[in-house]
């Protein structure tokens, strides 16, 4: 079900008579399927189901015909991860993430140490991420970008790291 098809049908509000948003099932008891939950959070309704089969996110509720129902606690629990992958945290790392955010006597020094330990490993994507960017425009320079055969960037490709200037290329 796609949002458009479940915004249709919605039930207008007996206050003002238009459909009620996503904003509206914030209400306690109000529910939203998973279109609207999926519109809500950012998330995709894939990306949920996916979420709820690696028990990243508990179970849903079910209506009596078996549709997935989500309420305002699942939109701050969904919005929380969608941020973390923002952030880069791995699904391990969010799962511990929720774990101390749902445990209210959790020590903020666990936190902590997820979050400079996902830190290092930026930096380190950083510095490799850097090395490549560098080798590249260090290739790039050396290539005369002309009609000629020989090429600086497909040799620098083929070659093994520390394989130094070794013509390598000849195949």
């Amino acid at each position: 079900v796609n949002t458009s098809q479940a915004s249709q049908r919605r039930q207008p509000s007996a206050r003002t008579g238009q459909a009620a948003g996503p904003a509206a099932y914030g209400k306690k008891g109000n529910r939203m399927n998973i279109g609207e939950a999926a519109h809500a959070s950012g998330i995709s309704a894939k990306m949920i189901r996916h979420y709820e089969s690696i028990d990243l996110i508990k179970p849903s509720a079910r209506t009596e015909a078996g549709y997935r129902t989500y309420h305002e606690n699942d939109l701050h629990t969904l919005r929380f991860i969608k941020r973390a992958r923002k952030l880069g945290f791995a699904l391990d790392q969010i799962r511990d993430l929720l774990s101390l955010w749902n445990d209210a006597h959790r020590a903020s020094a666990d936190v902590k140490a997820i979050a400079l330990a996902h830190v290092e490993d930026l930096n380190k994507r950083v510095a490799e991420l850097t090395e490549m960017r560098d080798t590249l425009q260090h290739l790039a320079q050396t290539c005369n970008g002309d009609s000629r055969a020989d090429c600086p960037i497909l040799q620098g490709l083929a070659q093994s790291e520390g394989e130094g200037g070794r013509d390598c290329c000849a195949h």
